[in-house]
């Protein structure tokens, strides 16, 4: 099994971060490459309990899956504007992760961000040769790209409250 934490601090209160992690619109921004996706395949209940979510993302070439990976999320134990837990199965290792995401308010206008997913592939033979560790640090070593997709997600959640605010006056 492997095991991947890290924390990022944004400059946005507790509230418009959970916003912007829960925007079920269709017009929510999606990453440039197109083998990044996050396709909502049911909503959730009010608070997003239930969600279940279609995720595309790039995986090394000689996994022979056209270096595209997938997984099927299914969201639960939400607690609004603090956090929820996830369990996926993916491929093409075909493997199953549980992730952890709080939100805690630091008090000033700013918000630490906790992720912690576990993951392990069902072959056991994966695990010895080494192959499951591998392809997770691959996937998992993005920290710094992470945090710049959620200060571009802040921004255009800013963005778009902006536009819609009728001007003063």
């Amino acid at each position: 099994m492997q095991n991947h934490s890290f924390t990022v601090d944004l400059d946005a209160p507790r509230d418009e971060v959970w916003d912007m992690f829960w925007y079920r619109k269709p017009d929510r921004p999606q990453p440039r490459d197109v083998r990044t996706r996050i396709d909502i395949l049911h909503p959730g209940d009010e608070i997003g309990e239930g969600l279940v979510r279609h995720c595309t993302f790039p995986v090394p070439r000689f996994l022979l899956s056209g270096g595209v990976g997938q997984s099927w999320e299914w969201l639960t134990e939400v607690k609004p504007t603090e956090s929820w837990r996830y369990d996926a199965i993916g491929k093409p290792l075909w493997s199953r992760a549980t992730g952890h995401t709080s939100l805690e308010d630091l008090g000033d206008g700013t918000t630490r961000v906790h992720f912690h997913e576990s993951y392990e592939t069902f072959n056991p033979w994966m695990r010895r040769v080494g192959l499951e560790r591998y392809v997770h640090h691959r996937l998992s070593r993005d920290n710094d790209t992470i945090l710049a997709a959620l200060e571009g997600g802040l921004r255009w959640h800013r963005s778009q409250r902006a536009s819609s605010t009728p001007a003063a006056g």
